[in-house]
């Protein structure tokens, strides 16, 4: 066993409903460590955003540990509820559709099906793709600000004929995906596609995955664009509710400050 990650897992134990908010000392005293060992851990553990320091110097879970369980939770759910769905969506239209979700500034792909009677899009399960000239992962960038920041922290480089390389263009492309409800990638990666995708919620509010549907330009932007655009949107609220997730008529979507 390693101890620095038995350790790790032992402070954030200490956490509990009764004692949500600790002090390196107090945590110290209930481990039996160190006052400089408990505060070598602390410190990698909100490097790493698994804890935050509030202004009274003391600790308590970051957000991070939402994510994980957004995370597993949708992991847990996922073939069961969301495949039905997004098979849906290859029947009635020429395409691939993927489930994507965010890591470190790219998107992955968790799920792919692709049409039978389309010649194969240039994407792979469990590919990278940078986030910000993807349909998916515009799907996520617009609601959560952290993941933005994390993105534009690793360079907006050219991918492809029409990538937004310039964050304030991206900023104002990411509203428009917050008013309409979804995202658009046209060519702006190497795939040389076009592409339509829409966040997926969890039960708690958090966007923690996109569907979207990826296909040849031409036939994205045809006659059917309006009917793909409203079944990736419905297919993705969809997804949601399956996982729990509650709209309200009268919400106003921002930003996860986070």
């Amino acid at each position: 066993m390693i101890n620095s990650v038995s350790r790790a897992c032992q402070i954030l134990n200490c956490f509990t409903q009764d004692e949500p908010v600790l002090g390196n000392a107090e945590i110290a005293e209930k481990l039996g460590l160190s006052t400089s060992t408990t505060h070598h851990l602390i410190t990698t553990l909100c490097k790493e955003g698994v804890l935050m320091r509030d202004v009274d110097k003391k600790y308590r879970l970051s957000w991070k540990i939402l994510e994980w369980n957004n995370n597993v939770m949708f992991q847990q759910d996922f073939y069961d509820k969301a495949m039905p769905l997004v098979k849906e969506l290859i029947v009635r239209f020429k395409g691939t559709a993927h489930i994507s979700m965010f890591d470190q500034g790219d998107v992955v792909h968790v799920l792919r099906i692709n049409s039978k009677d389309l010649d194969s899009v240039p994407t792979y399960l469990g590919v990278r793709m940078p986030a910000y000239c993807t349909s998916a992962g515009k799907a996520l960038l617009a609601y959560n600000n952290a993941y933005l920041q994390k993105t534009v922290e690793k360079g907006l480089t050219r991918q492809g004929p029409n990538t937004i390389t310039d964050v304030k263009l991206l900023e104002k492309d990411l509203k428009s995906v917050r008013e309409q409800g979804y995202a658009i990638s046209d060519n702006e990666n190497d795939t040389r596609t076009y592409a339509i995708a829409a966040p997926i919620f969890s039960y708690s509010g958090e966007t923690i995955a996109s569907v979207n549907l990826v296909g040849p330009i031409n036939y994205m932007k045809g006659l059917h664009r309006q009917h793909i655009i409203q079944s990736v949107v419905n297919t993705a609220k969809a997804i949601s509710r399956e996982l729990g997730y509650i709209e309200l008529k009268s919400a106003n979507k921002k930003y996860a400050k986070r």
